[in-house]
């Protein structure tokens, strides 16, 4: 028996050791990717369009890309990955579930913060809210993120649940995890585009000129669709899922993120 459970945890170990060199080099990847697309966000809201303020003027809208490029979209997709960490796979769940559940919920945080910037801005101006097909994409994602997040507390975090119903819940709660991010980028990428048709639309250049403003948010766009697709292929990348209990070998059915 103890030759056995040697056996296993050396097993274990080199897959750890497999995976662990091309898993951080991507995480390198998706950090700098991350990044660049927060930056990218604040300079453009900075040295095109002014800066910001809290005020309720244009300046306090110039928050709400910035936060929700930060929250919907960076940091809900580093929460996403860690329990792609192969430092996860070895003893309790319990600190990485935490971390998890920490890491989203900052990332709601943002997400709040970067709706208050918007809304109050829209009252401030007496424009109308909720109108657009952005603003019903942005709003159904975050209600859905609120959703998840709280499923994830209730069933996957709290000792309450049985094995039976975490069974059950656990595809569902993957699959909205993945279909999150994906409305989250498509939400960002209708903002961007929205926000450039309004800024560009009476101006001696206007957006089908591609001025340099243009230019640059377009590729700021490009740069969250590059981010989102990394955290994607992560996800689904079946050697680096936390292997099931007893299964060491290094093409195994696994298990996903949240339970």
């Amino acid at each position: 028996m103890g030759k056995n459970f040697s056996d296993s945890f050396l097993s274990r170990e080199c897959v750890i050791r497999m995976v662990s060199g091309r898993f951080y080099l991507s995480c390198l990847l998706l950090g700098s990717l991350g990044s660049m697309c927060i930056l990218f966000t604040i300079y453009w809201m900075q040295y095109w369009r002014g800066g910001f303020a809290w005020n309720g003027s244009i300046y306090m809208f110039n928050w709400h890309p910035v936060l929700m490029v930060a929250g919907m979209v960076v940091f809900y997709g580093g929460a996403s990955l860690v329990y792609r960490l192969p430092q996860s796979w070895v003893g309790p769940k319990l600190p990485w579930k935490l971390l998890h559940a920490a890491l989203h919920l900052m990332a709601f945080v943002l997400t709040v913060v970067g709706l208050v910037a918007v809304f109050t801005f829209h009252n401030h101006g007496r424009t109308a809210n909720l109108y657009s097909l952005h603003s019903w994409l942005g709003i159904t994602t975050v209600f859905l993120f609120a959703c998840q997040w709280f499923l994830g507390f209730a069933v996957f975090l709290l000792p309450w649940a049985s094995m039976w119903l975490r069974s059950l819940l656990k595809p569902i709660h993957v699959f909205f995890g993945a279909a999150i991010l994906s409305l989250s980028i498509a939400s960002v990428i209708s903002g961007i585009n929205e926000k450039l048709f309004f800024s560009l639309k009476n101006t001696t250049r206007p957006y089908h000129s591609l001025p340099s403003e243009a230019v640059f948010a377009n590729s700021t766009g490009m740069l969250v669709v590059a981010f989102g697709l990394l955290v994607l292929y992560i996800l689904l990348a079946s050697s680096w899922k936390r292997p099931e209990p007893g299964i060491l070998t290094d093409r195994q059915p696994l298990l996903h993120d949240g339970e």
